[in-house]
């Protein structure tokens, strides 16, 4: 959608707000601080966890005062949720909307695969993959951080299960468990993630034979 929002399950992928259309200095300088500082954050979350997002650390590595972060974010969680917030902002404008470019089933699900491989390669965070730093520490962690982080696993889900659907139901492939291909795509994407931090560049072409064995034509 050109409005640069898409419902996908229950949520919807919006895009960042642009801090240029910003008049009021005050409110400007905020902005920007608050955008220094999370891009600060997804950066220290993908290589050593959100747990190690702090205001003493953000202050250390940005030169802005703690107390001017602590101002802008009130507590830990509330930094912690807000660099997953953001974190995905800069995963849909990476990934998710350079797709919907593309024709809704096959051409968009290897768009998508694409670009996330463009993602991961680049990569986008220092240490690769945000969802996948992040999501296996968390995962027995009750609480408002995991809910943040499986909503957004969920939502990734929901838009490769979407494609596949239109795939299906335009007749572009065979007919296949919706569920079992998604964990299929997204197990050999988190697994391509590691490799790729471990230096195996050989990996890419492992996760475009898998996806293909997947979209086998009528």
């Amino acid at each position: 959608m050109d409005t640069g929002a898409r419902t996908t399950g229950a949520r919807t992928f919006v895009a960042r707000a642009d801090t240029g259309s910003i008049t009021d200095k005050r409110l400007l300088k905020g902005a920007r601080a608050r955008e220094t500082a999370l891009r600060r954050a997804v950066d220290i979350a993908s290589l050593d966890g959100l747990d190690d997002v702090s205001f003493g650390r953000l202050a250390t590595d940005t030169g802005m005062s703690k107390a001017g972060i602590q101002t802008l974010f009130r507590s830990k969680e509330v930094l912690q949720l807000a660099t997953i917030d953001y974190a995905r902002e800069m995963f849909i404008d990476a990934v998710i909307r350079p797709a919907r470019e593309a024709d809704p089933g096959v051409d968009r699900l290897r768009s998508l695969i694409d670009h996330w491989i463009d993602y991961a390669t680049t990569p986008l965070f220092e240490g690769g993959c945000f969802r996948v730093a992040n999501i296996a520490r968390f995962d027995s962690k009750p609480g408002t951080i995991r809910d943040a982080l499986l909503r957004n696993q969920q939502e990734w889900l929901d838009t490769i299960g979407n494609e596949l659907r239109n795939a299906v139901q335009s007749h572009e492939i065979e007919e296949l468990d919706i569920d079992l291909a998604v964990f299929q795509i997204d197990s050999v994407l988190c697994a391509a993630n590691t490799a790729l931090r471990l230096g195996d560049e050989d990996v890419i072409a492992k996760v475009r034979r898998t996806v293909d064995d997947l979209l086998k034509t009528v």
